[in-house]
């Protein structure tokens, strides 16, 4: 807080120091004076400001060499004083200025004096300070045609300081100091707004450093990157204002009037700039030449405040300068809408913001001149945007296309204007085609294939969370960046918004069937100018524009659906299908059996190739793609017209749904997307509804293609695809149209089996889904039930009981008279008598309650549509066609699932299917066998009595021999061997086996049989899962006959000596308890622990 307030007693205090600094310059009378200010108020000392103030500037006028540190004593001294003070007199002011200016300067080099880097700040503060100190307009009077001289030498001095010196700290004072300067400093001291006559007058005065101060700054813009980013922000907020005040279009405008010309010295008056036309056109084009040079550095600096900065240097000079640098406009739009996708998002948001200011302002679209630059440089870039793609990086092409995306948005309405000449539209179109190319050489699209239906029934619960403009994910030979397709697809948008639709439409309409090479482009291009049109994911930033109506889309969307939908376009070869070859799949089996009657050898089936040309890889891939982005463009279509979309829907459902069932994965996949995207826009709930609403045109379609099936091949697929998708309320629609699919397959079994079997196989699938036999489900519960629990309760009255100690001659008597009655009633010694006996209280209670023999109740529709299938997959068993064969026996086992609560119509029709099903067991390819013995346990499981003595006389045997075969091979066998065929037939086997046999209640025999067989892999030398398999099969011969399963795993391994459960019966001796431990041991011990 300040001693002396009052200008008598600061004058008392300060002038004895200022008498001693005057007569001896030395730093410490100054830091004394310095010291001897601090206690001194502002009012006082602004009082005696002058007198203070003389001391110090006598010692820096003295002449001869002074001490470096004392000028910065006497410097700092001076710049509190300025800065306590306000400075009232102009004389005074200009004066300071040049004794501060002349600080640092050396006459003899004429540049910056070599004085040390604290002299140079504190001068550079000094002259800041003085400034800022000036009082009210004193400031304004400062900048007269007189001032010229001395203030071009403080602005040269101040560039030399900012690029050349190394110190980051004077660089950046220097530059502020600068601003001030220039009248662009921010603070509250000077003046916001100026006068149209003092913005004329500075103009005019800073026009004359406009070549050094330009030239300056780019050298210091892009010098290197490690300089700093702040060096580069200030430097460029400079150059950007002081050219904007400098050339700004108003004071151009106000300059052209002739006026008066001041009335300055001859010298002064060389050094001034009028700003004429001439001087504004040279100006102009030698500032383009520095712009460029600048935007090329600061676009691609690592800092973002840096680029940032370049942001607002566009949005200034654009505006501004509109006029005056016309030829720049180029350069800075380009620099501006490169900037667009910038990592940064502080960097987007300005450059959206600016490019928003831009279209409300009509920057582009008012002025001609900048669209005219515009679209010239569109049709330069368009040019060169193949060559740019084909050399760049990823990130060269996000810049490339984020440009192209730029003029776009820039142009707006003008887009359209610009796509009437044609060579602007050709050039664009031609580009966009090139760029968009795909790549061909994927074999893995040609190769996933569509075999199991289930994948479509669970996509639409999949589907129903995606967004509608997900798309495939593609590959392209020019670019693999996912974002590089993505800015593509924005600037095929804006064509579709701003751009002449019908024009648009029609001229990719023409390179769509120009060529092969250009559809698949086009098709994706025509995609998303419909999705453009309709004004969805477009940002616009030009208000008032008219989009295109819902009428005129429909028409335009109409004739695209008509042209994709055309037999040409939509039935395109994706496959090569072995039954169009006329010929046998070639599956080549390598250490594969299959179940023989005789030696087991390895079977390996060869078929002749086809004589055929078949299409290239290269070739399918197209067609594939082809496909795929047209079904993306009816999704797509669907989503912009949205409910309109219904009145082309039956037109589009039918094919739509001919390739949701198609087996490439990839086209189905797609369509099912599409189908989806329709729901969405039509207001279906589900694919269900959909196909249920629209089920009678869809099944008339079917009917009448059937008709004419080698037309219309693919009709068997849109059947197919409704039964996986509906309901049980679908059945009465589609009864008709099964008995046609029946009679096409006894017409064409031959020609049209595996598409046709396809669908028995869907409709099978969705007869077994809608009508599940719920009374069985019940039974087999009760019947899971009733087995556990007897057989919990006849082990402790078996064995248990035997093992007692208590247990007395009359439960010994008992167990053994059991064991014969049952013994002779397995060898068939029963007598008539017994059987009538048996049998007489079960018949006259059948006979009460079944019906008249000639009275049967009328059948459901599903049985006898599955009666009706069972009896075409009995001829077709035998097809030579392994593919065919696969899927009729997959058939064939729902037929039985189906028909399962129907004995009457499944008996007979097993009876028949019975030889083909042994020999496909017996004597058919590995993959064959392991289809028929899965339809063999669903049989097993269904007709229980029926097919035991079939099973015991022709399948047994056969099963068990291969096992036995098969053992050695798999025990020897190493890891490798898990993923054969063979193994997986051994599995399947095996874990067969056991539910088999207690379905069938097989007799001790074949009991012993199956047991002998699977006894073998119980060994620890076989692989794991082999052993696990053989464990189930005794588990559930354990739930059949307990006694005998465990006397023979007894025999193979005791783990304890039998003790007998009375003293007058002898010891028994087992042989398994008479060995070492085995291999069999650990499986053997671990299934005698299940048996207690």
């Amino acid at each position: 807080m300040a001693v002396f307030d009052t200008p008598k007693e600061a004058f008392g205090v300060l002038r004895p120091v200022c008498v001693q600094l005057t007569k001896i310059q030395t730093v410490e009378n100054v830091e004394h004076l310095q010291a001897q200010l601090r206690v001194v108020s502002d009012t006082a000392l602004q009082e005696l400001q002058q007198y203070v103030l003389f001391p110090l500037r006598f010692t820096l006028k003295t002449p001869g060499p002074k001490r470096e540190r004392l000028i910065q004593s006497v410097v700092e001294c001076l710049t509190f004083v300025l800065s306590s003070t306000c400075v009232k007199d102009q004389d005074l002011l200009q004066e300071l200025f040049s004794e501060l200016s002349a600080c640092l300067y050396s006459p003899s080099s004429q540049k910056p004096a070599a004085v040390s880097e604290e002299l140079k700040l504190a001068v550079i503060q000094g002259l800041s300070t003085l400034m800022h100190s000036a009082y009210g307009d004193i400031v304004l009077t400062f900048y007269e045609p007189s001032i010229l001289p001395r203030l071009g030498f403080a602005v040269s001095l101040l560039l030399g300081l900012a690029e050349q010196e190394k110190s980051k700290q004077i660089k950046i004072a220097a530059l502020k100091c600068l601003q001030v300067l220039l009248f662009q400093c921010e603070c509250e001291d000077h003046p916001k707004s100026l006068e149209e006559h003092e913005q004329k007058q500075l103009g005019d005065l800073f026009a004359s450093f406009l070549p050094g101060i330009s030239t300056t700054l780019t050298r210091v813009i892009t010098g290197d990157f490690k300089q700093g980013h702040s060096i580069v922000v200030s430097s460029l907020s400079i150059f950007y204002k002081t050219v904007g005040f400098i050339l700004a279009d108003e004071q151009l405008r106000r300059d052209s009037t002739v006026q008066a010309k001041p009335a300055v010295e001859h010298r002064i008056a060389e050094l001034m700039v009028h700003r004429e036309a001439d001087w504004v056109k040279n100006t102009g084009d030698k500032l383009t030449v520095l712009i460029k040079k600048i935007i090329e550095c600061v676009s691609v600096h690592p800092h973002w405040k840096v680029r940032l900065e370049l942001v607002e240097l566009v949005e200034v000079l654009l505006l501004k300068c509109s006029q005056s640098l016309v030829e720049s406009a180029g350069p800075l739009l380009k620099a501006l809408v490169g900037l667009v996708n910038d990592e940064s998002p502080e960097v987007q948001a300005q450059c959206n913001k600016v490019l928003r200011h831009f279209a409300l302002q009509k920057v582009v679209v008012g002025n001609r001149a900048f669209a005219d630059i515009l679209s010239e440089n569109l049709h330069s870039l368009t040019t060169s945007l193949p060559r740019l793609m084909n050399s760049q990086d990823d990130q060269g092409k996000l810049s490339t296309l984020s440009l192209l995306l730029g003029y776009l948005k820039l142009l707006g309405p003008k887009v359209s204007f610009v796509l009437n000449s044609v060579a602007h539209l050709q050039r664009l179109s031609k580009a966009l085609i090139q760029v968009l190319e795909l790549d061909m050489a994927d074999i893995k699209i040609v190769e996933e294939r569509h075999w199991n239906s289930d994948d479509l029934s669970a996509s639409p619960k999949i589907l129903a969370s995606q967004p509608w403009n997900q798309i495939q994910r593609r590959y392209f030979r020019f670019f693999t960046d996912e974002r590089v397709f993505l800015l593509l697809r924005q600037v095929c948008q804006l064509l579709g918004f701003y751009g002449n639709l019908y024009l648009l439409v029609d001229h990719f309409m023409e390179l769509y069937h120009e060529s092969v090479v250009y559809r698949k482009q086009a098709a994706m291009i025509l995609n998303e100018l419909i999705v453009g049109a309709a004004g969805l994911e477009v940002e616009d930033l030009h208000e008032k524009h008219i989009k295109t109506s819902s009428e005129e889309l429909r028409e335009i969307v109409t004739s695209i659906l008509e042209e994709y939908t055309s037999q040409e376009n939509w039935h395109l070869v994706t496959c090569i299908e072995a039954e169009e070859m006329g010929g046998e799949l070639t599956v080549k089996q390598s250490g594969l059996q299959a179940i023989t009657p005789g030696a087991h050898t390895c079977q390996v089936i060869s078929f002749p190739a086809s004589s055929k040309p078949s299409p290239s890889i290269c070739s399918m891939n197209s067609n594939i793609w082809q496909i795929c982005i047209q079904l993306e463009g009816i999704g797509h279509f669907a989503y912009a017209l949205q409910k309109d979309f219904c009145l082309l829907l039956m037109s589009v459902l039918y094919p739509v749904l001919e390739k949701a069932g198609d087996q490439t994965l990839l086209i189905s996949q797609v369509a099912t997307s599409a189908m989806m995207d329709i729901c969405h826009a039509c207001g279906y709930d589900s694919l269900q509804h959909l196909i249920n609403q629209n089920s009678d045109y869809l099944v008339n379609g079917i009917s009448l293609n059937l008709r004419h099936l080698a037309l219309h091949p693919h009709t068997p697929k849109v059947l197919e695809v409704m039964l996986r998708n509906s309901d049980a309320s679908l059945l009465p629609l589609v009864v008709d149209v099964v008995q046609d699919v029946l009679a096409t397959l006894d017409q064409f079994y031959d020609k049209r089996a595996t598409s046709i079997v396809s669908v028995l196989h869907a409709l099978l699938t969705a007869l077994a889904q809608w009508f599940p036999d719920t009374s069985n489900l019940t039974l087999l519960q009760e019947q899971t039930s009733e087995k556990e629990g007897s057989h919990l309760s006849q082990r402790p009255t078996t064995l248990n009981k035997g093992f007692r100690n208590t247990a007395t001659a009359e439960d010994i008597e008992l167990f053994l008279l059991n064991y014969l009655k049952e013994k002779n009633v397995a060898d068939g010694n029963v007598s008539d008598f017994d059987n009538e006996e048996e049998e007489q209280p079960v018949l006259p209670e059948v006979d009460e309650n079944a019906s008249p023999p000639d009275v049967e109740p009328p059948l459901p529709v599903q049985i006898q549509i599955a009666r009706d299938v069972m009896e075409r997959c009995i001829h077709l068993l035998s097809d030579k066609n392994l593919k065919i064969r696969l899927k009729v026996l997959d058939v064939l086992d729902l037929c039985v699932v189906v028909l399962q609560s129907h004995k009457n119509q499944l008996l007979p029709l097993a009876h028949r299917a019975w030889p083909s099903l042994v020999h496909r067991l017996t004597n058919d390819d590995p993959l064959a066998v392991l289809r028929a013995f899965k339809v063999l346990r669903t049989l097993g499981g269904k007709c229980g009595d029926f097919l035991r003595s079939r099973f015991c006389k022709d399948v047994l045997p056969k099963l068990a021999g291969s096992l036995i075969t098969q053992a050695p091979v798999s025990a020897r066998a190493g890891p490798v061997y898990s993923h054969t065929l063979a193994f997986k037939l051994q599995v399947a086997i095996l874990q067969g086996l056991g539910p088999l046999c207690e379905r069938l209640d097989l007799g001790e025999g074949d009991l012993n049989k199956v047991a002998d067989a699977c006894l073998i892999y119980l060994s620890a030398k076989q692989p794991v899962k082999l052993q696990e398999a053989a464990r189930s099969v005794f588990l559930h011969l354990m739930k059949v006959d307990p006694d005998s399963t465990w006397f023979l795993l007894n025999e193979v391994y005791c783990p304890a000596q039998l003790t007998p459960p009375h003293p007058r019966l002898h010891p028994v001796q087992l042989r398994g308890a008479a060995r070492q431990p085995t291999p069999y041991a650990a499986n053997v011990l671990r299934l005698l622990q299940e048996l207690q």
